[in-house]
């Protein structure tokens, strides 16, 4: 580790958290240098949601590898992004009914976010956008500036601009009657950006009788409600998309993470036609958005989501969490979540930290989240046997212990 110190910036963050060298990796475990084997409840911080080197997509992006396969096309077309595009529209967009077009924006969620923005403000003609407390969205400057974490905001160094701010999940009264009053002082919104769940933000659920308030006050201001599920989708709630079932018809939904299936960067925007047309040619670009292994990752995700019985375990898996998180929280303290994404907010950042370290030396991976990093945030493979799921969970509740009561 004395060569990552030497000549790593000093900006790293999980290496800190997780002070080991990781050599290889099966579906919920790492193993180390030193051939110590951790139970993965980190899951690439929601982007391994298939588990690592799931053998399914590893046996699809050899094949596609040795037979000459084009792993890097800008946004030109391929056969492997046309593969992906017809199993998506099968698979996810035809069955609900939905009409979306895909814009692959680049590899991460925060290029999602920003295209996003960008689309919403030239559709509306205006600059204003509507965020939530605890909300993230990235690190870039335009979705920085919709997330709420002072930490991360302070490190800009600019003004953040062009952001109001609405308390998650409290009720909108009286805002309906600022946003209409010429001299109320507010403007109105190009766009509503909101995560039905806050994965970062300290896996905070949005009610969807309030998510639907949301978005009919985005109607009636004329603004576009953007739904950021680039951490809760993918499958992680129990169904591909976290708000599945409540009807709530986004003008743009930002995907990212576990979309591209097996690791590799993938970040793609669902807009709807009406709003996707005031693109021009080229008015939002970037080198890598043609990322063949991701697709042919991505086509193989698919496959999970051909019927409910994958979905089915991963909600059966949920509540096992949920049921064990609940056993281990002392007074106080509450599990939150929905499916495969747990968190036991302990109410105490110290703690919580502590309880991840202890995990880490015990062999295994859960991060802090929320506010003072208090949360503590299972988000396995949706892919982990019942054996490894099991353990983990027991080696958490003897930390909580251990945490609790100090020999």
């Amino acid at each position: 580790m004395d060569l990552f110190e030497r000549w790593e910036s000093n900006v790293r963050g999980y290496a800190r958290t997780y002070p080991t060298v990781f050599k290889s990796a099966s579906n919920a475990r790492q193993t180390d240098e030193a051939g110590k084997s951790y139970i993965d409840f980190f899951g690439g911080a929601g982007v391994l949601n298939f588990g690592h080197n799931n053998p399914k997509m590893k046996e699809a992006i050899i094949e596609f590898i040795q037979s000459d396969g084009i792993p890097h096309s800008l946004d030109m077309m391929t056969t492997t992004k046309r593969d992906f595009i017809a199993a998506f529209t099968e698979t996810i967009l035809e069955p609900r009914g939905w009409d979306y077009r895909m814009q692959f924006t680049g590899p991460t969620g925060t290029n999602a976010v920003e295209a996003a923005l960008k689309l919403a403000r030239r559709v509306t003609g205006r600059k204003q956008v509507i965020a939530f407390t605890n909300g993230f969205h990235g690190m870039t400057l335009g979705s920085l500036a919709a997330t709420a974490n002072a930490y991360f905001r302070n490190a800009a160094g600019v003004p953040l601009n062009h952001v109001e701010r609405l308390p998650f999940g409290h009720p909108l009264e009286g805002m309906e009657e600022a946003y209409a009053d010429p001299s109320s002082g507010y403007e109105p919104p190009a766009a509503i950006l909101i995560e039905p769940i806050q994965a970062e933000g300290g896996v905070n659920v949005a009610d969807e009788k309030w998510l639907k308030e949301i978005r009919q006050f985005a109607r009636d201001r004329g603004a576009l409600f953007i739904l950021d599920d680039i951490q809760a989708g993918c499958g992680r709630t129990g169904s591909y998309f976290s708000f599945d079932g409540m009807d709530l018809d986004p003008d743009i939904i930002t995907l990212a993470k576990g979309i591209g299936g097996f690791g590799t960067p993938l970040a793609m925007n669902l807009n709807k036609p009406e709003h996707d047309k005031h693109w021009s040619p080229g008015e939002h670009t970037g080198t890598f958005r043609g990322q063949g292994i991701s697709f042919i990752a991505g086509k193989v995700a698919m496959d999970y989501f051909r019927d409910d019985s994958f979905m089915a375990d991963v909600r059966r898996k949920g509540e096992i969490m949920e049921k064990r998180l609940k056993k281990m929280a002392g007074k106080g303290m509450e599990v939150r979540g929905k499916g495969m994404m747990q968190g036991l907010d302990t109410k105490d950042g110290a703690f919580a930290k502590k309880v991840v370290a202890e995990c880490f030396e015990n062999g295994l991976l859960i991060g802090g989240c929320g506010s003072e990093g208090r949360v503590a945030k299972l988000i396995p493979p949706l892919t982990i046997d019942d054996a490894d799921l099991k353990e983990g969970l027991d080696i958490m509740e003897a930390a909580m212990q251990s945490v609790m009561e100090p020999a």
